[in-house]
């Protein structure tokens, strides 16, 4: 032992602990990058259906109600799983990125876009949220620590970029009230798909959603009774009640669910770009299910969004 370390020492030693740095996680094994990606890809499937099955329900139902009753069986789908698989409770520290979760997807995003999809047309709305992947690769550097390369972000941007280019052609320039619901929408949602990835690293994506559901059941389940009557009574037509049930299973529980899980597998940033093919698919079927025109710019989209994709998944984190 050093002299200076030593108790028989005149002057106390005062040991100043170093500060803990913010570790950006850990990049998952490339072995895990082709299984992610498929999940990834199965959850943006799932999601590019969301804006047309919103646009369903609103035949029968107002907006709070659609939004309030998707919450509330898609909570009772995920309590019933949670509770049948004998799921603990999530630690302590998790729940604060729970609950980011539940007001951003579970509450957040279907409200805002409920409501902007009563003014706007889906392919509108579709191509508007395409923004979503930069914002939420931003919202991941920023909460995970990650530093994606400049070629990524290049990549992103002019992806972003392509998005509002067909947005603003379709509007005529001028952002519209569906506008601003769809941009603070996509806000909540970046910061709700930054936690659920962060989470699902060490813990089951579907436990992440399935919790973030159960934490939004004290807010969803009046809400779901005051919209019932508040609202028109709902017409429960073919059309109404196919598109809520694939918003209570598809959108809101078993998209997030494989969604989560890939952002989990290749990570938030390269997952999140993705995401730029959920637009268009939306776009297609707009065209297949309401019957809406498809935009004369919508191919050249498709290729500068495509293009970005490859990109961005080649580039190095």
């Amino acid at each position: 032992m050093r002299a200076h370390d030593s108790a028989t020492a005149s002057t106390p030693i005062a040991i100043t602990a170093p500060s803990p740095a913010v570790a950006p996680l850990p990049a998952p094994p490339a072995h895990t990058f082709g299984a992610g990606a498929l999940l990834a890809l199965l959850g943006v499937a799932a999601f590019s259906l969301t804006f047309p099955a919103t646009a369903w329900a609103l035949e029968g139902m107002g907006p709070w109600t659609v939004v309030m009753l998707r919450s509330v069986l898609a909570a009772a789908l995920a309590g019933g799983c949670l509770a049948a698989c004998r799921v603990r409770l999530p630690a302590r520290r998790q729940w604060a990125g729970i609950a980011v979760v539940a007001a951003g997807v579970v509450l957040g995003f279907p409200l805002l876009t409920t409501l902007a999809l009563r003014t706007s047309t889906t392919s509108h709305a579709a191509v508007v949220v395409g923004l979503l992947p930069l914002t939420t690769a931003a919202y991941s550097a920023v909460r995970t620590g990650s530093r994606p390369s400049r070629t990524f972000w290049l990549a992103a941007l002019v992806g972003a970029a392509a998005v509002i280019a067909f947005a603003v052609q379709q509007s005529g320039g001028t952002p519209s009230t569906g506008d601003l619901y769809l941009f603070a929408a996509l806000v909540l949602c970046a910061a709700g798909y930054g936690e659920g990835g962060r989470l699902a690293r060490r813990m089951p994506g579907w436990q992440v959603i399935g919790w973030a559901l159960v934490l939004s059941l004290p807010v969803t389940a009046p809400g779901a009774v005051l919209a019932l009557n508040a609202e028109p009574a709902p017409q429960l037509t073919g059309h109404a009640v196919a598109g809520l049930l694939w918003l209570t299973a598809g959108s809101t529980f078993l998209g997030m669910v494989v969604w989560y899980r890939g952002m989990a597998a290749i990570g938030i940033s390269r997952a999140s770009q993705l995401q730029l093919a959920q637009p268009l698919l939306t776009l297609v079927w707009s065209v297949v299910l309401l019957g809406e025109r498809l935009p004369p710019a919508a191919p050249l989209t498709a290729l500068a969004v495509l293009a970005c994709i490859v990109v961005t998944q080649r580039a190095r984190s």
